[in-house]
């Protein structure tokens, strides 16, 4: 049971961005730049690639023969923002707010993750 829960908080977590996809002011506010149209596109874009991952941590919740892969989805996600975070050397502003969203996230993502892979923790 708490493993589901785990897979539904991280979908929770990568909600906003993927509603960014379709809310400009969502975007502008999470991210703090005011985009022309092609930033406006990526951005867009990125949501939709957010979207993706809350599907598959949903599904992945419901589904234990998806959880390996959804397992690598979500960790490349997670981590991935906090290594570029952390390369960017930890900037102030709106991104701050997406790196705690992320930090929070290592939490579940370390549990499911080890019931996906049956790690040992």
């Amino acid at each position: 049971m708490w493993i589901a829960l785990a897979w539904l908080m991280l979908a929770l977590i990568h909600t906003p961005p993927a509603l960014a996809t379709f809310l400009p002011a969502l975007r502008r506010r999470m991210y703090g730049v005011d985009a022309g149209p092609a930033l406006d596109v990526i951005l867009a874009h990125r949501g939709v690639l957010f979207l993706a991952v809350a599907v598959v941590c949903a599904y992945a919740a419901y589904a234990p023969e998806a959880r390996r892969a959804a397992s690598l989805v979500a960790a490349l996600s997670v981590l991935g923002f906090l290594a570029l975070y952390a390369l960017a050397r930890f900037p102030n502003g709106p991104l701050r707010s997406i790196a705690v969203a992320d930090a929070i996230a290592v939490v579940p993502l370390v549990g499911v993750t080890a019931d996906a892979w049956r790690v040992s923790i």
